[in-house]
């Protein structure tokens, strides 16, 4: 189960967490999109193409082994300018993983990445391993989710999710990965340009 957009009392709760960005840059209203799961070496810079065309910027919350896999693809997305967060060497959930291996799985993409950003897989993080690494990093959540990743949903669905819940400020996530691509491509291509419409700036976390 998942929700579409992170409730209030959640991130009262998590307030040590970040679920927004500024609500607005240079006198227009903002949202900040990001990517996790990546680099992948067709969806990726497919990602990258519809971004330029709109002139929005992302961040994009890679795997340590997809860049080790990718480097080129890895590459390309910093050389476009966009922002880079730690997504874990290897995918793993903090629920399940003790919190050394869990450390030194974010060590290690860490060590490849060099960035101030951090995002949970899964958002699944605990109070005592969020504590340990925001002495290091900035635990980036979020503020709408786009659905991509639910094969039950089609990109007309989670287009409708994405314009229902953004706000100034709204941090969306996306996945550039095979499994989200049939909807996050079709979705984003028509979110970004909706976002235009709106006035919205995209900005880097």
């Amino acid at each position: 189960m998942y929700l579409a957009q992170t409730p209030p009392l959640v991130k009262a709760v998590a307030s040590h967490l970040t679920w927004s960005g500024p609500r607005a840059l240079a006198g227009q209203p903002a949202v900040y999109l990001t990517f996790d799961d990546g680099p992948h070496p067709t969806i990726t810079p497919a990602v990258l193409d519809l971004l330029a065309a709109h002139g929005a910027v992302a961040t994009f919350f890679c795997v340590g082994a997809n860049i080790r896999c990718y480097p080129a693809t890895y590459d390309a997305t910093r050389a476009a300018g966009h922002g880079i967060g730690n997504h874990t060497q290897d995918h793993v959930s903090g629920w399940v993983t003790p919190d050394r291996a869990y450390y030194r799985n974010y060590l290690a993409c860490q060590q490849l990445t060099g960035t101030r950003l951090f995002r949970p897989p899964y958002g699944r993080i605990t109070r005592a391993q969020a504590q340990c690494l925001r002495r290091h990093t900035q635990i980036i959540m979020w503020d709408v989710l786009s659905a991509d990743f639910d094969v039950a949903r089609t990109p007309e669905a989670c287009l409708d999710i994405l314009r229902t819940h953004t706000r100034p400020g709204s941090i969306v996530v996306f996945h550039d990965s095979e499994k989200a691509a049939p909807r996050m491509l079709p979705a984003l291509e028509r979110y970004l340009g909706w976002l235009d419409t709106q006035g919205y700036r995209t900005g880097l976390l």
